[in-house]
């Protein structure tokens, strides 16, 4: 009796135990790695959520940004790290992207080596030309690429990356050859576009109000679920006739190590739909072209096996390659 007794009473340590360790976390400071350089989407929407959850949760939520390698480096440290909850990784589509392109490279694998928290936000993009063009629409241009094929362009901010991965998903769907023409980021790229020396290019929707506004761009379509306020009359690209593409949208989301405790996978789950929730946020991420997603561990889980073989079966239809 005593024996069974003293079992009892161990089992309920141990789950009260886990429960207090749950509640007491965090204890200490919390580093959110970064894979990419200050100012970026992804460094912006991790230091909002990081000043919210800094507040919420009484312990300091530090960005630590460690760029190089399209995020590998930033990567495989995090998932290398304690699962403890005091080592995150604020990731992106390289986070997929990467392991497609680079199999047996990189050392890390999206859905062994890590607890998916949040997805904090999308980053919808749009197609744009030149105003100097004639194409007026999606069909236009859909159209002259197959009368033409292999002489259009179209601008990317490197090979891989998602304005390449948006460009090869427009040729496999359509059955069209276009030319990739890669820069080093999106700035150079957006110019040479707005010379006409490039075609059209899918771009980040935020920034380029005032570019269409001088008449320096053309939007043929938006990749949002409905009509952009920005551009109110501009059609969205399933209303183009290209349906799904709203879902290339590049995502920006909070990820643990592999074996994390499901208490604080969850906990930091739940403060950071918190601050995902509140007005302000959303309006600084509406300021940065971004739009809130805010889901579960479980949803984001889903979502990223589902944007993995997207991705997987864009990139071998197409024989994109890392630079």
């Amino acid at each position: 009796m005593k024996k069974g007794t003293s079992v009892l009473a161990a089992v309920a340590l141990c789950v009260l135990a886990g429960g207090a360790g749950a509640q007491s976390y965090p204890a200490k400071p919390v580093k959110i790695m970064v894979g990419f350089a200050a100012g970026g989407p992804t460094d912006v929407i991790a230091r909002i959520v990081a000043q919210d959850m800094t507040l919420s949760l009484g312990q300091s939520f530090v960005v630590e940004n460690r760029p190089g390698a399209n995020a590998i480096i930033a990567t495989e440290a995090v998932a290398r790290s304690a699962p403890d909850g005091y080592t995150l990784l604020f990731s992106s589509l390289s986070l997929l992207v990467n392991a497609i392109l680079m199999e047996g490279r990189v050392h890390y694998d999206p859905f062994k080596d890590f607890a998916p928290v949040s997805n904090a936000a999308v980053l919808p993009m749009v197609v744009v030309t030149s105003p100097e063009t004639r194409i007026a629409s999606m069909q236009d241009l859909i159209v002259l690429a197959k009368a033409k094929p292999g002489e259009l362009s179209y601008a990317t901010s490197g090979n891989g990356g998602s304005t390449h991965l948006a460009g090869a998903m427009l040729e496999n769907f359509t059955g069209t050859k276009m030319i990739n023409v890669p820069f080093k980021g999106n700035g150079p790229a957006l110019a040479e576009v707005m010379a006409g020396r490039v075609t059209f290019m899918f771009y980040p929707i935020v920034g380029i109000a005032d570019q269409v506004s001088a008449k320096k761009l053309k939007v043929l379509a938006v990749g949002t679920p409905r009509p952009h306020a920005d551009f109110p009359a501009v059609p969205t690209l399933e209303q183009s006739g290209l349906p799904g593409f709203e879902e290339t949208a590049p995502w920006v989301g909070m990820l643990a190590p592999a074996g994390t405790p499901a208490a604080t996978v969850n906990r930091l789950g739940e403060e950071m739909r918190k601050s995902l929730a509140k007005a302000e946020t959303k309006e600084r991420f509406r300021a940065l072209g971004a739009v809130t997603v805010a889901d579960t561990p479980a949803e984001f889980a889903a979502f990223l096996k589902k944007d993995y073989e997207r991705w997987a079966r864009v990139i071998q239809a197409s024989g994109v390659k890392a630079e």
